[in-house]
């Protein structure tokens, strides 16, 4: 008997208790997903691509993407025309049986796939979707997640702290405010607002996260509106004046001086250059065919 709760069509549906172990869901075709349970979740986009709304802020999925999110986020999930994606709730025992089969973790966080894990995780996931939604039907989906993630595990080791419990803690909390950052690059985010969601001092906080990500809070801030107004220019008909607006600069002269050091081209050229790349591309590809 499947467990899976499909959303699909324009479906939205709400997902507001854990009834066991482990739950599978799926959103496809412009279905919707809200998870108001306060469990951790995690989601991969299988095809097409999708959004998620979250207290994080707003991400966008391509195919291959995934997130995960702890209980505190209650994030939307919502599938685009063609898209498809999969994802799992966890309550505590199912997250700390992975702990002692494995030494290991399941952190929020995001990534993208290669090929390879992709086919492998959706192939787990159908057989975990297929099960009783008991632990050890998910065990294998749960220690492929956690090879997944083991970029972010390596981390745990940097974070501050005496006791291993402790340090995940930190790291816990330091990845919901690189996700806030992440999740809300149309605006300039003061250091108190991601203090205050993850429970620390300032000080400690900024400590901690340059600690771990090697670059400041403020650092990676405007990396990320940079990389943005980088995307709004290749995809976008917006004026340059428009881009800066809408990744939090105050005004043109310092977003065009940001722009430049951060790419090395001016706004205007990166758009012209950007084109003329895809142009080229598509004649390529006739040019072939």
């Amino acid at each position: 008997m499947s467990t899976c709760l499909w959303a699909a069509r324009g479906q939205v549906l709400a997902y507001e208790t854990l009834e066991r172990a482990a739950q599978c869901l799926a959103t496809a075709r412009l279905g919707g997903l809200q998870m108001s349970a306060p469990v951790f979740n995690l989601w991969i986009q299988v095809r097409g691509d999708g959004w998620i709304e979250s207290r994080e802020g707003r991400f966008r999925l391509r195919h291959g993407d995934w997130m995960a999110f702890e209980k505190e986020s209650s994030p939307l999930v919502q599938s685009g025309p063609q898209g498809l994606c999969v994802g799992i709730a966890l309550d505590t025992a199912a997250l700390e049986s992975l702990q002692a089969l494995s030494d290991g973790n399941l952190y929020a966080g995001r990534g993208r796939l290669a090929r390879g894990e992709l086919r492998i995780l959706f192939r787990l996931w159908r057989k975990a979707a297929q099960s009783d939604g008991g632990a050890l039907s998910v065990r294998p989906l749960l220690l492929q997640l956690a090879e997944v993630q083991r970029d972010l595990a390596a981390r745990v080791r940097r974070c501050p702290g005496r006791s291993r419990s402790r340090k995940r803690q930190v790291f816990g909390r330091m990845q919901r405010a690189h996700m806030y950052l992440e999740g809300n690059a149309d605006r300039v985010v003061r250091i108190s607002e991601l203090a205050d969601l993850t429970s620390f001092s300032s000080w400690y906080f900024s400590k901690a996260f340059h600690a771990l990500y090697d670059e400041s809070p403020q650092t990676l801030s405007v990396r990320l509106r940079l990389e943005r107004a980088a995307l709004l220019l290749r995809t976008t008909s917006m004026m340059v004046g428009e881009v800066a607006a809408a990744t939090g600069f105050d005004n043109c002269c310092s977003f065009a001086r940001a722009f430049k050091n951060h790419h090395g081209v001016p706004a205007s050229g990166y758009r012209v250059a950007s084109r003329a790349a895809r142009s080229q591309a598509v004649n390529d590809v006739h040019a072939l065919a």
